[in-house]
């Protein structure tokens, strides 16, 4: 009887020849990357390919010279990703157990962001009633619908409030 296969070996086997052609060794990059820049940085940007230097004829064997990884980097967070490029260029390379990476070269684009959406603020009941009494009042039906979405918004963003303060 043939043995279950996790299918984090599948999916290698399936997607390596992919991320090889782009430099990396194995996928687990991506599904890392968030334990390596932290969850609110993977948000922004994700990495797309590592570049490595040319090897000379003469090089001795053994682990080649690190690399240049390039990350796609939504606009607002490539100046807070510049800020942070020494310490993942760190994180990176404990994560791999070895200095793979020496720089980080940063392309602007999207970033997908599949698997990672935010779930919508809940609204408290009793907060609802208060807005839904507040815009009761109001003729203009246009008006009032607006007013009664500004004021969930207001509502389900707003922090709560921490007793003593």
């Amino acid at each position: 009887m043939a043995r279950v296969k996790p299918l984090a070996e599948l999916l290698d086997a399936c997607i390596g020849p992919a991320f090889a052609a782009q430099g990396f060794a194995s996928t687990d990059i991506l599904a890392a990357w968030p334990e390596i820049v932290g969850e609110r940085l993977a948000r922004y940007c994700q990495p797309s390919k590592l570049e490595w230097p040319r090897r000379r004829r003469r090089e001795e064997e053994g682990r080649p010279d690190p690399g240049t990884l390039v990350v796609r980097v939504e606009g607002v967070f490539a100046l807070e990703l510049q800020h942070l490029a020494p310490i993942v260029i760190q994180r990176v390379n404990a994560h791999y157990g070895w200095a793979c990476v020496a720089k980080i070269v940063m392309r602007q684009g999207r970033v997908d962001r599949i698997g990672r959406k935010v779930p919508p603020p809940v609204v408290d009941p009793v907060r609802r009633g208060e807005v839904a009494l507040a815009v009761r009042t109001i003729d203009d039906d246009a008006l009032r619908d607006a007013l009664d979405r500004l004021g969930m918004a207001v509502v389900a963003t707003a922090p709560k409030a921490v007793p003593g303060r």
